[in-house]
């Protein structure tokens, strides 16, 4: 597949962003103080990875494996293990949440602009997907947040 000097330098500011969330999943999963949220990061750490292999696949080579991205179910719901008070874990935690739901917004920001950007209907259907799954992290990060009194 023949990339545009565009379409280029979008994979790789794709890929980046891939990378700083792979980072910060694996960083943040470390430092959480609930178990679950522990769990959560690290899952989606691995989605986060499976998006980086997808988009270096597409950069490096003429097809696209449709299937790259995905195939790892996180947590999609959660038990409250902080109430309505304030812990010093909790802050933590929360903080945590808040620093990668701030994140997952931007990588679906970055996607869906990149989307408009690619003239192979493919790519676009792989980049639109990979916008999904961010969406969806975004999402449980949300429903995390809002089953501990973290999000109001």
């Amino acid at each position: 597949m023949q990339f545009t000097q565009k379409e280029k330098d979008l994979l790789k500011d794709m890929k980046d962003e891939e990378q700083l969330c792979i980072d910060k999943y694996t960083r943040h999963a470390a430092s959480a103080h609930d178990p679950q949220l522990k769990n959560l990061f690290s899952c989606i750490s691995q989605v986060e990875r499976g998006h980086l292999d997808t988009l270096t696949k597409l950069e490096s080579s003429s097809s696209l494996d449709s299937s790259a991205s995905g195939g790892t179910s996180c947590p999609t719901t959660f038990t409250a293990t902080y109430k309505s008070g304030d812990t010093p874990e909790k802050k933590d935690d929360c903080f945590l949440c808040s620093d990668l739901l701030a994140g997952e917004k931007h990588a679906s920001h970055l996607y869906d602009t990149c989307v408009f950007e690619f003239s192979d209907q493919s790519v676009r259907n792989t980049i639109n997907h990979i916008q999904k799954e961010e969406q969806e992290h975004g999402k449980m990060i949300y429903d995390y947040m809002k089953v501990n009194s973290m999000y109001s």
